[in-house]
């Protein structure tokens, strides 16, 4: 460049060819980078949650929920269900679109399993001689279970709305981002729910619990 044209040169102003990459770039990014938030969201939730939990187990007059083998069932159905969303990732990667079709439909399935499972489980709890909504423990039983089944719900109504596309004449790039954006939040709940059943509900973890939360 000569002496004049570095002279004046204007470093502030942005080249063409950068906008038009910004254009092509920011919605895939966007939308990672909102789901990235959103789950940071929801697991400071889950995190006090967890943290109230525990500071009520510490009190004389707790009493553990009784334990439902059903629990375990769902927890298999879940864990198949995020197995089933990452082999459609798989497969679309490799352009094998009818495995991925396959992937999503049984991410799907085994998550509405799951749904039903719950709500069975919170029927079973229901019927028991002993049950008493006024007990801490039932109660957060309950509230924990539904938000994290609401936020599964949640992932569904992203999952019916990139179902469709996996028919459709659509770009290739557009349905792998949504098949990768549903696998990634599927995973994030599967682990969720992990951390809730095994502290929580899959036995007596009062002394590890305290120490997690930093109580005892």
């Amino acid at each position: 460049m000569s002496l004049y044209g570095q002279l004046t040169e204007k470093p502030w102003l942005t080249t063409p060819g950068s906008v038009d990459y910004l254009r092509i770039a920011t919605p895939g990014r966007a939308k990672k980078i909102a789901l990235r938030m959103f789950l940071a969201v929801v697991t400071v939730l889950f995190l006090l949650l967890i943290t109230a939990y525990g500071d009520r187990m510490a009190y004389e007059d707790w009493r553990p929920a009784p334990q439902q083998k059903l629990l375990w069932v769902n927890t298999f159905m879940l864990v198949l269900a995020s197995v089933a969303l990452q082999w459609a990732v798989f497969a679309v990667r490799r352009a094998r679109l009818d495995a991925m079709r396959a992937g999503l439909i049984a991410g799907g399935v085994f998550t509405v399993i799951f749904l039903i499972g719950q709500f069975l489980a919170w029927q079973q709890l229901r019927a028991l001689t002993f049950f008493d909504m006024a007990s801490p423990a039932i109660a957060f039983f309950y509230m924990i279970t539904a938000i994290h089944g609401v936020h599964l719900l949640g992932g569904l109504v992203a999952w019916a709305r990139a179902l469709p596309n996996a028919w459709r004449d659509v770009e290739h790039s557009r349905i792998r981002q949504s098949v990768e954006l549903c696998a990634t939040y599927w995973h994030f709940l599967l682990l969720v729910w992990l951390v809730l059943f095994g502290l929580l509900f899959s036995g007596d973890n009062l002394q590890l619990l305290l120490k997690l939360c930093g109580i005892r």
